[in-house]
């Protein structure tokens, strides 16, 4: 644990699985910022790539604000200069929609996503097998993180409110 002073309280292990949150959302965001750069677009941040893999999903372009309810961006201004950047690269377009704004993926955007999907196969997915950890297993600790997602998020609307 990395702060013993907030293991003092009635929930010790808590401290523990914040630590592991730590250490897994930095050394997630490092593989993908690494990936992205052996697939051909170094230089992109770990948002930036959020937000291509989020507008390349299902091949539909997408509205600013159900780019970041995907992701759990508060802050527009991320995402939209996140945007910008990808729109300069060539990887994403911003198309009008009636009175919306859309972001579309571009064939350069959906190649670069392919790249980092072998790559990721080959490097991430067979190293995980060796984990022994089922299907199941795997399911299972993905509801978890998003249980707990939800429970640091109402945490800090509590928290914003005080």
């Amino acid at each position: 644990m990395s702060s013993a002073h907030l293991a003092d309280g009635s929930a010790p292990e808590l401290s523990e699985v914040e630590f592991g949150m730590i250490l897994s959302g930095h050394a997630f965001e490092r593989w993908m910022v690494r990936c992205m750069t052996a697939a051909g677009e170094p230089g992109l941040t770990a948002t930036e790539i959020l937000v291509l893999h989020t507008v390349t999903h299902r091949g539909k372009p997408k509205r600013l604000a159900d780019i970041c309810l995907v992701l759990g961006i508060e802050d527009t201004h991320l995402a939209t200069y996140a945007i910008k950047k990808l729109e300069q690269r060539g990887l994403v377009v911003r198309e009008k929609a009636g009175k919306e704004r859309l972001v579309a993926v571009t064939e350069a955007g959906e190649a670069a996503c392919g790249r980092y999907r072998t790559l990721r196969e080959k490097i991430l997915v067979e190293g995980i097998s060796e984990l022994g950890l089922s299907a199941e297993r795997m399911s299972e600790i993905a509801h978890l993180l998003r249980l707990l997602s939800g429970h640091y998020d109402q945490a800090a609307r509590t928290a914003a409110s005080l």
